[in-house]
């Protein structure tokens, strides 16, 4: 599932890297060749922030929310770097991997994006990164599907909110599409049901997608991101 540095290689040539921000004569990648080498070091892990709220699923995460990881998140979700979906996807084609264990088909649910933030981001952002997630596990052998079952309702920007306040949006963040519920039983074969974010700090949001994919016939038995934010520590 590696490659990171031949997907890196495939971006146009950007003013800095994605992951250090350093601007570097002869940069030749959407990334350098010390933050590739860092992306390239994480390992997917079990993560649970605490306390979970109800209806969370097990959470795979591929490293914290910090270094060359959170930059070229962060260039790739606000700052319009879309090349940078091919190589995060296939990261987050690693976490699915980990989460999952043994080759089974795979039922992948993105968080949607709310129309909003879609329009702001010019597409959805997590979209974007499913896709070339399933590409990724595809071709490593992985029967997968994309479904997007669920549909995001206006809702404050959760960099503005507080645990509190993520947590009453998120409540009514949800709704199941039409059509969604009892869709997984058109198959003789049932998929594993894995939620895909991009990054999980109060584990609000997820617990509330997970709960209305529940409601549906969706339930998730994992889900995959790439970063986890890490409480600071009081001294």
């Amino acid at each position: 599932m590696r490659g990171l540095w031949a997907d890196l290689g495939d971006l146009v040539l950007p003013a800095d890297c994605a992951g250090c921000r350093e601007r570097r004569p002869g940069l030749r990648h959407g990334v350098c060749p010390t933050c590739v080498t860092a992306l390239s070091a994480l390992r997917p892990r079990p993560v649970r922030p605490t306390p979970a709220p109800p209806g969370l699923p097990a959470c795979v995460a591929l490293g914290p929310y910090a270094g060359p990881l959170r930059e070229a998140l962060l260039a790739f979700k606000e700052h319009g770097r879309h090349g940078l979906a091919r190589p995060l996807g296939a990261l987050l084609a690693e976490v699915v991997v980990a989460a999952v264990g043994e080759v089974r088909p795979l039922a992948l649910v993105p968080v949607p994006d709310t129309a909003a933030a879609a329009r702001a981001r010019y597409g959805d952002h997590l979209d974007r990164l499913t896709r070339h997630c399933a590409a990724r596990l595809s071709r490593g052998g992985w029967p997968v599907r994309v479904h997007r079952p669920l549909r995001a309702l206006p809702r404050p920007d959760s960099v503005t909110l507080d645990s509190a306040g993520r947590a009453a949006a998120a409540e009514a963040a949800f709704r199941p599409r039409s059509g969604a519920s009892g869709a997984r039983g058109t198959s003789a074969v049932v998929p594993v049901v894995v939620l895909l974010d991009d990054i999980v700090t109060t584990g609000v949001t997820l617990a509330a997608a997970a709960r209305v994919l529940a409601a549906t016939g969706w339930a998730p038995s994992v889900a995959a991101v790439l970063a986890a934010t890490e409480k600071r520590r009081s001294s």
